[in-house]
């Protein structure tokens, strides 16, 4: 477990303070990064004391001329070490990479996953050395040997870094991914993705039988029942998300489908996939693990166990990649075969289920 810093805050009540909220609400205005769920946990562990002695009542009013001193418990700085990762790359010159990215591999570090990311295994690969934004320091990417012009975390307790990266892929999803490794093709390849003008096309495997084409336009935001996931919400709580499908393969019930990104939002493909009613296989957090099409039969649910732990992840993946090379101008276009799990889990639909 990740030992955690100390930052001793202290906040002077003015002399003309009269609104006696509560010590939560207080401190949660106060320190605007800071649910009031965290402050209160800090109350009641005894981090914060008034006038020097420790409070561990949140309802405790707050008067003018109080001094509470808040003891914050903040994760280490976040950085980034080189790790040897072996990565599949499609292609690389000096402006950027193409790679193949497995299922189960986290593109950057982040508070839950500080090393083994894609990150770490590019540093290795180009040669980098550490990337850390310990005391306002900044990247270069000429040692870094990736782009650091967004790699900073973007707020005060932020803890990502991502040198390089343009765009993701979750964590349970394979395929192509553009890595910039200068500020200037950064620059221009974030360009092309805010224009639209790059070319993406997933494959993924569904339950049950989706029409044969289709666009699927809503609004994507956090959703409210678990902030954690996703979710179609109504326009003022989310932002705009478009996507195009084609069914590849129809079997009896699931089907190989193809999907077009218009807009690039979080999980924005298995959201959609299951506003339509047909969940990507496998997808855990969006109901692709439960039988949704067909007899739900022991003997079945035992056939789709036993798929599930060769691909125990979402049934996505990047297929093709195609944007303009940001300094040539040249139109370059990728394609990465399906990965092994979720070639062996289409082989056994079609040979089993298959229409």
């Amino acid at each position: 477990m990740e030992e955690k810093q100390e930052t001793l805050v202290v906040v002077e009540v003015p002399e003309g303070y009269h609104a006696g909220q509560r010590l939560d609400v207080y401190l949660t205005d106060y320190l605007p990064n800071a649910s009031r769920a965290k402050v209160q946990r800090g109350i009641k562990a005894g981090d914060v004391s008034v006038n020097g002695t420790v409070q561990t009542k949140v309802s405790t009013p707050v008067a003018a001329n109080d001094r509470i001193e808040f003891v914050l418990h903040r994760p280490p700085p976040i950085e980034a070490k080189p790790e040897a990762i072996p990565l599949d790359i499609v292609f690389e010159d000096d402006a950027l990479l193409v790679v193949n990215k497995p299922a189960g591999l986290v593109v950057h570090p982040a508070h839950k996953n500080r090393t083994g990311t894609l990150v770490n295994a590019l540093l290795h690969h180009v040669g980098g050395g550490t990337l850390s934004f310990e005391d306002e320091e900044e990247g270069d990417d000429d040692e870094v040997g990736l782009s650091t012009a967004t790699a900073a975390p973007r707020f005060d307790g932020d803890v990502t870094v991502r040198p390089g990266i343009v765009h993701r892929l979750d964590k349970g999803t394979s395929g192509l991914l553009v890595v910039a490794k200068t500020d200037a093709a950064h620059a221009a390849l974030a360009r092309q993705f805010m224009d639209r003008t790059t070319r993406r096309r997933y494959l993924a495997i569904v339950w049950g039988m989706p029409p044969e084409s289709g666009t699927v336009e809503t609004y994507i935001g956090r959703d409210v029942r678990d902030r954690r996931k996703m979710a179609v919400v109504p326009e003022d709580r989310g932002k705009h998300a478009v996507t195009h499908f084609e069914t590849v393969e129809a079997m009896r019930h699931t089907a190989l489908v193809q999907f077009r990104l218009e807009t690039g939002r979080t999980h924005q493909i298995r959201v959609h996939a299951r506003h339509l009613g047909h969940p990507i296989l496998g997808d855990e957090t969006y109901d692709g693990t439960a039988i949704r099409s067909g007899l739900d039969s022991g003997k079945r649910r035992q056939f789709f166990r036993n798929l599930f732990e060769v691909m125990p992840r979402q049934a996505l993946h990047a297929a093709t990649l195609g944007f303009t090379h940001p300094t040539t101008g040249e139109a370059l276009d990728f394609a990465a075969p399906l990965p092994d799990d979720m070639q062996h889990v289409l082989d056994r639909l079609r040979a089993v289920e298959g229409a």
